[in-house]
């Protein structure tokens, strides 16, 4: 398993390793001993799964706010995703930057994400399967937050317009990150 720091360090790129043969493929998709070996050291309490139907489905970008603050390791079962995580964290460097890496079930690539940052996801491929490991707290809807996806202030290139994107209710409305309180 190799862990590679991205652009902003305190999030990695994780890619298993796959052990293959005539039958198929082999992968050990989490590893704790090799993730703390990197400075990942969350205990991972709850998993999560979530199904797209439609490409340009746009998920995020959320956190939840102390004490139920989360970090996550993100994978796809199916399909594919570009995955990106938005720095909130006002004491860093990094804060407003974000990390944009595509994840998908071919290549079996992780995207950790610690706890300060939003996440969000765009499909880019029908019937698209999302996994992810969440340590930190549990969900909780009172300490639940989101940042408006497509805020230019960010300047993510999505691969969908806000026309064709795929979004909840919350998220069409959600504030711009220069209207956020401090956070972390």
């Amino acid at each position: 398993m190799q862990v590679i720091d991205q652009a902003i360090p305190a999030v990695k790129l994780v890619i298993p390793k796959r052990h293959g043969d005539a039958r198929g493929w082999f992968s050990e998709t989490y590893r704790a001993d090799i993730l703390a070996a990197h400075g990942v050291e969350d205990h991972f309490i709850q998993d999560n799964q979530s199904f797209s139907a439609q490409q340009g489905t746009v998920r995020g970008l959320h956190f939840q706010r102390h004490p139920f603050a989360q970090a996550k390791l993100i994978r796809v079962l199916s399909g594919a995703i570009l995955d990106v995580a938005v720095d909130l964290r006002r004491d860093q460097p990094t804060y407003g930057r974000h990390v944009a890496v595509r994840l998908d079930a071919e290549n079996g690539h992780q995207l950790y994400i610690p706890i300060g940052f939003g996440h969000g996801f765009c499909t880019l491929e029908p019937d698209t399967m999302v996994a992810y490991k969440v340590a930190g707290g549990v969900y909780s809807p009172e300490h639940d937050g989101n940042l408006l996806w497509n805020d230019p202030d960010l300047g993510i290139d999505w691969p969908v317009s806000e026309a064709e994107a795929q979004l909840s209710a919350k998220d069409k409305v959600a504030p711009r990150f220069a209207d956020l309180a401090p956070l972390f």
